[in-house]
């Protein structure tokens, strides 16, 4: 009966010593996970995210806007690019006036993977100089020039307070395919939660000509179109790094 009760304590005594290790070991699992890029969401719900990319020139994003004023379409997420925010302020403010979405697309055009950290936080703080003197601003939502980046880009830009977005559908619209094509291409790869990429730059001459023809079948199939970050607030995301 000695010995029971001798072995009930020492086994007490083990878990006791043993509780905290294993609550710390599962608080580190929990918080180690790596920071990953947003391709788009899970869900059901038929929604989806318009998002356009601005590095440079004044001609398209006029059109772009009107389209999306002339649709009715409230909520779509631009990236906008720090020179091209300093050199373009009058359209930079009107996308914002417009209530649309904006999220930093960087300083330089120089893909992030191949530089250094130095280099990676001198260009943020550029672009972000950008967005505080001509929008007031501070993006919590980047998409790396030319959707660049590998896992130190990611932690790099995770510990400086941004959310790395990529895309699921590629309009491919910087190739100037066929405005047909790129109709087509956008319904048939969009599912619900998809991020969709264009392009306001003026290097994308048909966009604003198929814009249209893609709200409409896009509503048809029954899709509402949402902001990125009301996309992936409160939705499991589907991450994965390329």
């Amino acid at each position: 009966m000695l010995k029971k009760s001798l072995f009930v304590i020492i086994s007490a005594l083990l878990l006791l010593l043993f509780l905290p290790y294993n609550s710390m070991m599962a608080a580190t699992s929990n918080t180690s996970q790596p920071p990953s890029a947003i391709y788009k969401v899970d869900t059901s719900q038929k929604v989806v995210a318009l998002t356009f990319d601005i590095s440079w020139g004044e001609k398209m994003p006029g059109p772009i806007l009107n389209v999306l004023k002339t649709k009715n379409v409230q909520k779509a997420t631009f990236f906008l690019s720090g020179p091209w925010i300093m050199h373009h302020q009058e359209v930079a403010k009107q996308i914002k006036s417009m209530g649309y979405e904006i999220g930093s697309h960087g300083y330089m055009h120089k893909d992030f993977s191949e530089q250094t950290d130095h280099w990676i936080r001198e260009q943020m703080g550029k672009a972000e100089h950008s967005f505080k003197e001509v929008l007031n601003l501070k993006p919590s939502l980047i998409r790396t020039p030319n959707g660049d980046f590998d896992q130190r880009v990611l932690r790099l830009l995770h510990q400086m307070g941004y959310t790395v977005i990529q895309w699921n559908t590629d309009s491919l619209d910087w190739k100037n395919p066929g405005v047909e094509y790129m109709v087509s291409r956008v319904l048939t790869r969009a599912v619900p939660g998809d991020i969709i990429l264009m392009h306001a730059s003026d290097s994308a001459k048909q966009t604003a000509s198929a814009l249209p023809q893609i709200i409409d079948g896009l509503r048809a199939k029954g899709y509402q179109f949402v902001t990125v970050s009301e996309l992936i607030s409160g939705v499991e995301s589907h991450t994965r790094v390329q």
